[in-house]
């Protein structure tokens, strides 16, 4: 006897197969004649047990629901099926269907063949085949069988629908064949749908969610996207049959991860404070995922001087093209909003939306599409939207920085020296260059300051923070530093009253309640240095801001030797002074520290291009200064940039002349002696009388308020200035009054302050020494 191979487990078998299933033979008088081995199995008896038995016996329902299988009331020749609950002869209760079909038999009248199966191996039969009948006809799944050769075997319904094919002009073709402009859009998996599928033919491992784009035969000019999954089909002994594989539609979803997408690159816009950069950014992000087309044209004011318009302003606003981009070449290939299968096909090809923010028009933003692409959807709409807001936004804050940046760069340089000073003693350049970055102006400075005695002060700082509160911060700085400078106190202590008044909290202002915001000129940094061109010595301190660099001729550049103090309001440290002695020709480079810091380079990469660039002293100081600031004027500053660079030049020893004073009013005439011989040697002698009666009126002061020694110094400014000095070793102060028309005496300084330019009262550690200047005019 051949056996039978053991149905599926996947119960699609019929469980009315004859030849697998209980089948039972009965005779016309309803007799069993035949009993094969699943009947015994189903019923739990034997064929030796049941044969020439009445049928109706053995699946007698035990509920009494059902008539007998044969009776009158049976149409003799049409099969008929019922279900019944029967006992075995076990005592276990069973459920079994059973089919009658009756036959024809010539001997012996009409006989019946029943197949029985139990009611639970129905009922999943039934469910299997009721599943694989909506698969085909029903579901939302496109389904595709291919044979081992990887050509379609069977499609579904919904795949014909999808596809525009019909199940005949699909079967026996390769999916390549069907979908030549097919893609897939998983980065996992690379070539095409063949090549996944003889995958799963080999390892029979399963692929799940392929991504997968292409054109259809029904819709050439638009895509669809599938997420498609792959397993293998085997035979009963395990042998490949083929491969099915389950598409489901995403497109809609996939238009939504697109638009998502789109969203997050929406971060590239205004990531630089320019206004014409984050329109150029917008059109980049949204050009050609989201249109073929997009201009940005912003108001005339905006790109011009950062002003808006105020939104409910009626009157024609010029504006001015800044933006613009469209596709290079059709993008049908690849899936982009508008290229894939939508249901939303009446929206407008071309829409303009404004560009405003804060309750100002700065522009307008149009979007265009053209054909095959669709229209713009509702959803696309709403990203355009979200994407202009954003830039929007960004042109906004840029033309905001730009505006408060030029301000600031305005109040900076108008608090910066407008001219600099060319003392005789000096010969000066500089440079200053604002920052590029998004942080704003900072508050960098340097002055050139003319003191008593054809020297020179030099300073430079450095405020902490940038834009407007940094610049005002650093024009007090500046006034105070020149106002202290004009009291002729040495570098260390005009430091140290400066840091008095900014450990006030506020320049000048007593400090007030702790809720008062810090001023910004705690932790400014101060280099003071005063150049005297008559001794050749530079005197520096520094509060916390770098040593300058000097060149000497025949020597490399180096740093000055200076102990550094603390930064302004710090307080704790006194400020130290370092001397230097500078040959004629020598160049000191005074700077912040921008110069030579940066993200990029350390500090000493930065010092050690500054050496470099003044290695010769000689060069020109405007071509140097160029050279040395052209890294940085790039537009890279991260930081402010001051630079002053001073050649230093003595006075000539022919210029100067000094005498000792005896303290006695008869010397008074002999100083007048000396200094009209000293004039008729200089050629001066157009200002003999005022000299004299200078040089008389300070001679006088010395001996008769002052004390020993007393010393006459005259310089000659090269041919601008010419200085008196008398020295005594008394600090008591001499001061400036008006006597009355009785009064016989104090006239003296009043004479001399009316017929000089300048005079004044500077201490030294020896006592005191009183000056006056008078300019040389054109005939010396």
């Amino acid at each position: 006897m051949t056996m039978m191979q053991p149905p599926m487990e996947t119960g699609q078998a019929s469980p009315f197969d004859t030849t697998t299933s209980a089948t039972i033979v009965i005779d016309p008088q309803g007799l069993v004649i035949g009993w094969n081995r699943a009947a015994e199995t189903l019923f739990g008896s034997a064929a030796e047990d049941v044969l020439g038995r009445p049928l109706d016996e053995l699946v007698e329902d035990t509920e009494g629901r059902s008539s007998p299988l044969f009776s009158e009331a049976r149409t003799p020749h049409c099969p008929w099926s019922e279900t019944r609950r029967i006992r075995r002869p076990d005592g276990m209760p069973v459920t079994v269907v059973l089919q009658v079909s009756p036959l024809d038999h010539r001997a012996g009248g009409a006989a019946s063949v029943v197949v029985a199966a139990s009611a639970g191996q129905t009922q999943k039969w039934m469910t299997d085949r009721s599943m694989l009948r909506g698969l085909s006809t029903q579901s939302p799944i496109a389904l595709t069988v291919y044979g081992p050769d990887l050509r379609v075997r069977w499609i579904n319904d919904v795949l014909q629908e999808q596809m525009g094919l019909t199940r005949s002009e699909c079967i026996g073709r390769y999916n390549t064949e069907l979908l030549p402009q097919g893609m897939i859009l998983s980065p996992e998996y690379t070539g095409v749908l063949e090549d996944v599928m003889t995958e799963v033919l080999d390892t029979g491992e399963p692929v799940f969610d392929v991504l997968y784009s292409s054109p259809t035969p029904a819709d050439p000019s638009h895509q669809r996207i599938w997420s498609c999954s792959y397993f293998r089909l085997s035979g009963t002994d395990g042998s490949p049959l083929g491969v099915c594989e389950s598409a489901f539609d995403i497109t809609n979803r996939y238009e939504a991860r697109l638009r998502l997408a789109l969203l997050g690159r929406a971060s590239r816009i205004g990531t630089g404070l320019d206004v014409v950069r984050a329109a150029r950014d917008l059109v980049s992000v949204a050009v050609p995922d989201l249109a073929d087309r997009v201009e940005v044209d912003l108001a005339e004011h905006v790109v011009a001087d950062g002003r808006a318009v105020p939104a409910h302003d009626e009157d024609g606003t010029p504006l001015r093209p800044v933006a613009e981009r469209s596709a290079q070449s059709p993008p049908e290939s690849v899936p982009r909003l508008g290229l894939l299968l939508s249901a939303e096909i009446d929206g407008p090809r071309r829409m303009v939306l404004p560009l405003a923010a804060r309750d100002a028009v700065l522009g307008t933003v149009t979007f265009t599409r053209v054909p095959p692409r669709y229209p713009f959807t509702a959803q696309d709409i709403v990203l355009a939207k979200e994407l202009v807001s954003r830039t929007a936004v960004c042109v906004d804050n840029a033309r905001r920085y730009a505006r408060e940046r030029a301000t600031a760069l305005t109040l900076q340089r108008s608090l910066l020296p407008q001219v600099v000073p060319q003392p005789t003693a000096v010969e000066v350049a500089h440079r200053y260059v604002p920052t590029a970055g998004p942080l704003g102006v900072g508050g960098d400075w340097y002055d050139v300051i003319p003191l008593s005695g054809a020297r020179v002060g030099l300073v430079v700082g450095d405020v902490v923070g940038h834009g407007l509160n940094a610049a005002a911060t650093m024009g007090r700085l500046r006034t105070t530093v020149r106002a202290l400078a004009a009291l002729d106190l040495t570098p260390d202590e005009l430091l140290a009253r400066l840091d008095d008044l900014v450990g006030q909290a506020r320049v000048g202002i007593h400090r007030t309640s702790s809720d008062t915001p810090e001023d910004q000129a705690l932790g400014a940094t101060c280099l003071y240095a005063v150049y005297d061109p008559v001794t050749g010595t530079c005197t520096v301190a520094s509060a916390g801001h770098p040593a300058p660099v000097v060149t000497m001729p025949g020597r490399p550049p180096d740093l000055l030797d200076l102990s550094v103090g603390p930064p302004l309001g710090i307080g704790g440290l006194p400020f130290e002074c370092a001397e230097v002695h500078l040959p004629e020709g020598s160049v000191l480079a005074l700077y912040t520290d921008g110069l030579i810091e940066s993200r990029r380079e350390g500090m000493d990469s930065g010092m050690g291009s500054l050496r470099r660039a003044l290695v010769d002293p000689a060069q020109d100081l405007d071509a140097l200064c160029d050279a040395i600031t052209a890294s940085v004027s790039a537009g890279s500053v991260e930081d402010d940039v001051t630079l002053l660079l001073v050649r230093v030049q003595s006075l000539p020893g022919e210029n100067t002349a000094s005498w000792r004073v005896a303290r006695d009013p008869s010397a008074v005439a002999g100083t007048r002696e000396h200094a009209r011989a000293q004039l008729e040697q200089w050629g001066l002698r157009d200002i003999t009388f005022i000299t004299e009666l200078v040089v008389s009126e300070l001679v006088t002061n010395a001996i008769r308020y002052g004390s020993d020694p007393i010393t006459l110094r005259m310089l000659r400014d090269r041919n601008r200035t010419l200085i008196c000095e008398v020295t005594d070793g008394a600090r008591t102060s001499p001061y400036l009054r008006r006597a009355a028309n009785e009064d016989e005496g104090g006239r003296g300084l009043f004479l001399v302050a009316q017929c000089t330019d300048r005079w004044g009262t500077r201490y030294t550690r020896e006592g005191k020494t009183i000056w006056a200047e008078v300019t040389l005019g054109p005939s010396v």
